[in-house]
């Protein structure tokens, strides 16, 4: 499916502490069914948002950040909403998570997960809560493809008028798009062990024979996402764009001299051995519609998705019972929502009426 909503995704979650009598409990901001935001949950989501836009946009981040702060503790509620119908549909996240962490693994060029956890325990991170928030992105991203994303489209009269509305957006110059497969030496096994040129010579070899099977008809993708080292590998080793001007001019000329699908030697760089596919070659100019269609069948296909979340998640929240606490603000609440009902206070003030009452000689 296409790319989701970022900015769901990134809401962190921490389990709750156990606690014992002398300790203080923590304070709910909101209860969602029977699950719970935490004041400690909010507040850290409320740091990061700052984080982010001062990072963002330095000059404009305290307007910026003025602007998106209402909208917290929404998020909040809208990822435990998802979570909970993620639940309902049995997705589980196993295997994916498995996948991503091994990703990340390669990418850091680490041998075992063990080490892994060994990094992330190293800056002072979690793994458990680490892995927990991973699989947390991975459920809310995929109920949002099967229920929200799967059920819409976008047709030809959409992109033409897209395309026309934009056509400004799509001048750019001569660019290609190109895709990486990178092979970087394993690291020795010992210190001192004295097997670098060991190493090196191994990827050289495994990058020739990757190189080699590609020529032979195998899917520069599909090897790319196997054995690639680089942070690319999960995407198939796409890169991007690049216009003239701002790759090395070694690299630039070799490039932009190739044709779409063409795939380079193998090159030796700091990282390792690369093999490079040119996967688009765009002239100066505004592309044809079918040169771009992808991309702005992505576009189209994320203006629709934001209003089409939205709405989803009201009817979520419609099906659900809600219960914001004093002093926290939700933007997204539906005028539809249930509001849980304390029986226990009722059904005390019921008591004490019929026994005035009685004292009164009604009953």
């Amino acid at each position: 499916m296409r790319k989701l909503l970022p900015c769901l995704l990134l809401v962190c979650f921490a389990g709750l502490p156990a606690f014992s009598a002398n300790t203080v409990v923590e304070e709910i901001a909101a209860r969602i069914n029977n699950r719970i935001v935490t004041r400690t949950e909010y507040q850290r989501s409320m740091d990061d948002l700052k984080q982010e836009v001062q990072q963002q946009n330095p000059t404009n981040a305290d307007k910026v950040f003025a602007e998106r702060q209402k909208d917290v503790l929404r998020d909040l509620i809208d990822q435990q909403l998802l979570l909970e119908k993620g639940a309902d549909l049995g997705i589980t996240a196993d295997t994916e998570l498995i996948k991503q962490l091994d990703d990340m693994r390669k990418q850091m060029h680490l041998d075992s997960m063990d080490d892994l956890e060994k990094a992330a325990e190293a800056q002072g991170v979690s793994f458990e809560d680490y892995k927990q928030n991973i699989r947390n992105q991975i459920i809310v991203k995929q109920v949002i493809g099967k229920e929200v994303g799967s059920r819409l489209s976008v047709n030809k009269d959409e992109e033409q008028k897209f395309y026309d509305d934009h056509k400004s957006e799509w001048q750019h110059s001569e660019q290609i798009r190109l895709s990486e497969l990178l092979v970087s030496p394993q690291k020795p096994q010992s210190p001192g062990g004295g097997n670098e040129d060991q190493q090196v010579a191994a990827a050289q070899a495994k990058a020739e024979d990757l190189l080699a099977q590609i020529r032979k008809g195998a899917s520069f993708e599909d090897l790319a996402k196997k054995n690639s080292d680089g942070p690319t590998a999960a995407e198939g080793g796409d890169l991007g764009y690049f216009q003239r001007g701002t790759l090395d001019k070694g690299m630039e000329d070799k490039t932009f001299a190739m044709k779409p699908g063409e795939v380079s030697d193998v090159i030796h760089t700091k990282q390792g051995f690369v093999i490079l596919k040119v996967v688009e070659h765009q002239a100066a100019g505004i592309p044809a519609l079918a040169e771009i269609e992808p991309r702005l069948q992505d576009a189209i296909y994320m203006q629709k998705l934001q209003p089409a979340l939205r709405a989803y998640l009201t009817k979520l929240r419609d099906d659900a019972f809600i219960d914001v606490k004093p002093g926290y603000v939700d933007s997204g609440e539906s005028p539809n929502e249930t509001k849980p009902v304390e029986t226990t206070a009722k059904e005390a003030k019921a008591k004490e009426l019929k026994k005035k009452k009685k004292k009164l000689g009604i009953l």
